[in-house]
């Protein structure tokens, strides 16, 4: 363990962790690129007046929200040999599942914000004669995004965190390459590591979120 640092087994351990820190930053990124207009779209569902699309909405909420995304995961994954005969890849499905299952927290969180505007303000819109687009894209969704700032930041750094999830299928992410170089060398500083840029990663976005809230409270 003291040798680490004086060895070539260092030098290989930050190239494997530059490498599998990389895959973490690509599963957060594209499941939060993924998932925000995607739980625009099952907010709308959640929320539409037609109740088969509702209770269905709901439904499926209710279930993603109701059962652990590692078991989304293998589910995803697994499912399609089963019942297609065709296999994805790893990383594939793990996009795939995370995508779904945040969407589906995001979406919730975007009804709460939508349900906390005024009716009025909906009264207000139609007297000055804008459409029902209009008004939700024009009056809701500016007010929306300033309610659900916290919660979505909160949501956000879990997302950080739950990358290391997607191990359970294969996907050599930090917190797998950390596991396996903590085996490989018998110490506990691979593991170290991993909490290291866990917790630098959820920093940066804990500033950024911040940031964006202080901004967006100079606009009344």
């Amino acid at each position: 363990m003291g040798n680490l640092f004086f060895d070539n087994n260092f030098l290989k351990l930050i190239g494997i962790f530059l490498r599998s820190t990389g895959v973490s930053a690509a599963v957060f990124f594209l499941t939060l690129i993924f998932a925000v207009p995607l739980a625009l779209i099952i907010c709308c569902g959640r929320l539409s007046k037609f109740a088969l699309i509702s209770k269905i909405t709901n439904a499926f909420l209710l279930i993603i929200r109701g059962t652990p995304l590692m078991l989304q995961l293998i589910f995803v994954y697994f499912a399609p040999a089963y019942i297609f005969k065709a296999s994805l890849d790893r990383f594939v499905a793990a996009i795939i599942a995370m995508v779904i299952n945040y969407a589906c927290y995001f979406a919730e969180i975007y009804r709460g914000g939508i349900q906390s505007i005024p009716v009025g303000q909906y009264e207000a819109a139609k007297v000055l004669g804008f459409t029902k687009w209009q008004t939700f894209f024009r009056i809701v969704i500016p007010q929306v995004i300033k309610k659900i700032i916290p919660a979505m930041g909160n949501e956000v750094i879990t997302l950080v965190k739950d990358t290391a999830l997607v191990q359970v299928i294969g996907v050599a992410e930090l917190f797998h390459a950390a596991q396996t170089q903590s085996g490989r060398l018998v110490s506990v500083l691979p593991l170290f590591f991993a909490g290291l840029i866990y917790f630098i990663m959820n920093y940066i976005v804990s500033k950024t979120f911040d940031t964006v809230e202080k901004k967006l409270a100079y606009y009344k």
